[in-house]
């Protein structure tokens, strides 16, 4: 086995998801994976396992980090009486007041040109920061290329027990039409996360049971409550996010991440075959499938990265 390649092995059931890694784990053998760059000092060593069943494919990985960070850009109650969202960035590179996060990117049916031997830097133009949106773009060269995106997000997929399921393509970044160039979540059907604010962004929409003050720093769409200011004083905080399960497409991942001990422990999966043109399929066991994978430490944007393309390969 190639050194940059992950190893799926066959078991008879599936792992439960739920951040805790039994037993099963150790019929798996864990790769390295080195991620280097980033904000906040974010280099780590992320170890991957997989194993998977008769129509699913799970992983593990558990990655360093010396905080679990879940602050994600709350309101605070100023002296004044007035609230505050609490951010440090104007060009949607909070690195202060957010969350932690882990990606993959695949190559969907080897369409990226390049990908399989130097990774997902080749989605990657670090270099290019179009006015207005003050950081890189992501996208592919060409059209037909597509890569699959798993975007595990602390605050705003972790609560609901789901991995963001996203892609890219090669959709250049316009202001109106694409402010994220390439990258782009798959359709959903109801649910995901919303900012809590109201119509006008100047107070919070919603608060925590009885406006109890934060944490958590996250409200649950099914538990929130009408936001009520007297019941907070100057100094508290109100979660800046609210939390929905996502239906549909981009709902193709459960996935659960715990912090414990200085390190996050996440356990995700999804069916082999989701019949999604916007994911990786594998249906083909014999065959070698290509990722990257990034860890955000407290960041929005600037993460760190996997160096060249990893494989992933399932045992017969």
């Amino acid at each position: 086995m190639p050194s940059n390649a992950v190893l799926s092995v066959k078991v008879a059931s599936a792992p439960a998801l739920d951040g805790q890694a039994e037993a099963l784990w150790n019929e798996a053998a864990a790769v390295t994976i080195p991620v280097a760059g980033g904000a906040n000092n974010g280099s780590t060593q992320v170890s991957l396992k997989s194993v998977y069943t008769a129509d699913s494919v799970y992983f593990l990985a558990q990655w360093a980090d010396p905080t679990e960070s879940n602050q994600r850009m709350p309101w605070q109650k100023q002296a004044d009486g007035s609230w505050k969202k609490l951010t440090t960035s104007t060009t949607h590179q909070e690195n202060a007041y957010y969350e932690d996060k882990f990606a993959m990117i695949w190559n969907i049916n080897d369409s990226i040109a390049g990908f399989n031997q130097q990774g997902c830097m080749v989605t990657c133009h670090a270099g290019e920061q179009p006015a207005n949106s003050g950081f890189g773009s992501k996208y592919t060269a060409s059209p037909g290329e597509i890569g699959d995106i798993w975007h595990w997000k602390g605050v705003r997929t972790n609560p609901v027990s789901q991995v963001d399921d996203q892609y890219v393509d090669s959709l250049r970044y316009d202001k109106e039409k694409a402010p994220e160039a390439g990258r782009h979540a798959d359709p959903k059907e109801s649910g995901g996360y919303v900012n809590n604010q109201t119509q006008d962004g100047k107070l919070p929409a919603f608060g925590l049971k009885d406006n109890e003050p934060a944490p958590p720093y996250w409200v649950l769409d099914g538990e929130k409550v009408a936001f009520s200011d007297a019941a907070y004083k100057a100094g508290d905080e109100v979660p800046g996010i609210i939390d929905k399960a996502f239906t549909g497409d981009r709902a193709d991942m459960p996935g659960k991440g715990v912090y414990k001990d200085g390190k996050w422990t996440l356990e995700w999966g999804r069916k082999l075959n989701t019949g999604s043109q916007y994911d990786v399929q594998y249906t083909d066991l014999g065959k070698s499938y290509y990722f990257g994978v990034a860890a955000f430490d407290n960041a929005q944007v600037n993460h760190a990265w996997s160096n060249g393309a990893y494989e992933l390969r399932f045992s017969k």
